[in-house]
């Protein structure tokens, strides 16, 4: 787990269960999202937290890395949940963002927001990712993600 900012942390499977009550926690994987709604295998698309889950101080939201690119219809809405709930608890608690290793999604939501902040760059995608890796250097998106990122970046400074 790496803070990133002040009450911002990035981490892993792992750190999201050594993770104490003084955190509020994202959850940027399919298999906790699983776990937080209560299904095995896939969830209807009609279902109304299909994408998203909010219980309490944790965010549960169905993301998973592809090889193609993720699409804006439905991440958009996952990305923009992530922002609204790290600005809905970033000054009282603790904040854990989590992918299973800690290397793609879940560093992709905290560089958004500190995009979105202003604290790196938002002049282009390439160049925030420059920036970040210097905060963040186990940053490795999947192709799916950082295609997503690349496309839409201009988008999701604006979400």
């Amino acid at each position: 787990m790496k803070e990133i900012i002040s009450n911002l942390f990035i981490g892993s499977d792992l750190d999201c269960r050594h993770a104490n009550n003084h955190f509020a926690v994202i959850h940027a994987c399919k298999t906790c999202h699983q776990s937080g709604v209560g299904y095995c295998g896939n969830l209807s698309s009609s279902h109304p937290n299909y994408l998203i889950y909010e219980d309490n101080e944790h965010l549960y939201l169905n993301m998973v890395d592809m090889d193609r690119e993720l699409l804006p219809r439905f991440t958009h809405p996952i990305m923009k949940s992530a922002i609204t709930f790290i600005e809905k608890y970033i000054d009282e608690w603790q904040i854990l963002i989590h992918c299973n290793q800690g290397q793609s999604r879940s560093p992709s939501i905290g560089m958004v927001y500190l995009a979105r902040m202003n604290i790196i760059t938002t002049t282009s995608y390439s160049e925030a990712k420059n920036e970040f890796i210097l905060v963040y250097p186990n940053f490795l998106p999947g192709r799916g993600i950082e295609l997503y990122l690349m496309k839409n970046w201009d988008e999701l400074m604006e979400l």
